[in-house]
């Protein structure tokens, strides 16, 4: 159990700008990650292996991609006892994002909008982050989620993809390909039939190649929108069985803002996560897992801010389940808890 109960560090972060919050406990988990003061925030891993996509993990729940995007602090996430850890995304160039202010709290419902628009460092960067990590080395399963830059068009952005998928590919236990984040311009076009296609096709024809290159299978995911229908969810299910993808990540923030009317910062530009999207999702985990059958792997995200919630995606048919908002509301404990609740089913 972490030594410091967390509404201690969240009363004093909360007083904060979102983003500066953000950074200060990104750098303090850099420094003390590894050392005696993990202790401070460290949670035992529940132990609950589960095998999915060729992959064993160590429990059902993971951290989502988007709070370390530079792969910096994947030992000071593991300890907070995450079966696997998710970071990115990486762009293959380092780039600043969206400007300033582009995060904001709506504590009335559980929620934040971001806009931060995949600020990162650049592979380079992040490949030396992840290769110091020791997570995988300690039983951690460890997933690298990539993008493409802002500058890049949209009609090249399958090259993007190519470069990072060939930069990720010899230290990632699983490959995601982000097709889905609102805050970088045109990006939920590649989910669209014959552009999704075509990017896929050729990820696949390239991950081929890095199969027989290193002598090692990684899975790749695909990380969708909540803000799609049925008929689009259907679309994306077949394209993702037709190109040999081996799993699907649902989702990522939504551009409604239907449930948080009337909240300060609600009509603000970006993407809405936390509790409001919970159902938004489930609703896409549904029909993913009506269209794909039931042993086609689910990574369900969007909305857990308790073990019910965890639940909840498992019920709409999740295999398993990644936090971020939750983690940053609840604190540490949330992780356990769920991964508590999955085990028991």
């Amino acid at each position: 159990m972490a030594l410091i109960p967390y509404f201690l560090p969240k009363t004093v972060l909360f007083k904060l700008d979102p983003e500066v919050a953000h950074d200060l406990t990104i750098a303090a988990l850099a420094r003390f990650q590894n050392t005696p003061l993990a202790c401070l925030w460290a949670e035992q891993r529940v132990q609950d292996p589960v095998t999915l996509a060729g992959i064993t993990f160590p429990n059902r729940v993971g951290m989502a991609a988007g709070l370390d995007k530079n792969g910096r602090v994947i030992d000071g996430l593991g300890a907070m006892g995450f079966g696997f850890v998710e970071v990115g995304t990486v762009t293959p160039k380092g780039q600043p994002g969206n400007p300033k202010p582009r995060m904001f709290r709506l504590p009335e419902a559980n929620a934040l909008i971001n806009r931060l628009g995949f600020n990162n460092e650049g592979l380079d960067s992040f490949l030396a982050n992840v290769k110091r990590a020791s997570f995988r080395r300690n039983g951690g399963i460890l997933g690298l989620n990539i993008g493409k830059n802002a500058a890049t068009p949209i009609e090249s952005a399958v090259d993007d993809y190519l470069i990072g998928l060939d930069g990720v590919f010899p230290h990632a236990d699983y490959v995601t390909v982000n097709i889905s984040s609102p805050n970088t311009q045109n990006l939920r076009a590649l989910q669209s039939d014959e552009a999704l296609d075509a990017l896929l096709g050729r990820l696949q024809e390239r991950r081929q190649q890095l199969i027989a290159r290193h002598g090692r299978t990684v899975p790749m995911f695909v990380k969708i929108a909540p803000d799609l229908d049925e008929t689009q969810v259907g679309v994306i299910a077949a394209t993702l069985q037709k190109n040999g993808i081996d799993g699907v990540i649902a989702t990522n923030t939504t551009v409604s803002r239907e449930a948080v009317q009337g909240l300060p910062h609600a009509l603000e530009t970006g993407g809405l996560s936390g509790a409001p999207v919970l159902e938004a999702s489930n609703q896409v985990i549904r029909q993913l897992r009506a269209a794909l059958g039931p042993r086609y792997p689910i990574i369900g995200v969007g909305g857990v801010m308790s073990a019910a919630d965890a639940r909840a995606k498992r019920d709409a048919g999740a295999d398993l389940v990644q936090i971020y908002t939750g983690l940053i509301y609840e604190g540490p404990g949330l992780v356990k808890d769920c991964a508590e609740a999955l085990r028991h089913g």
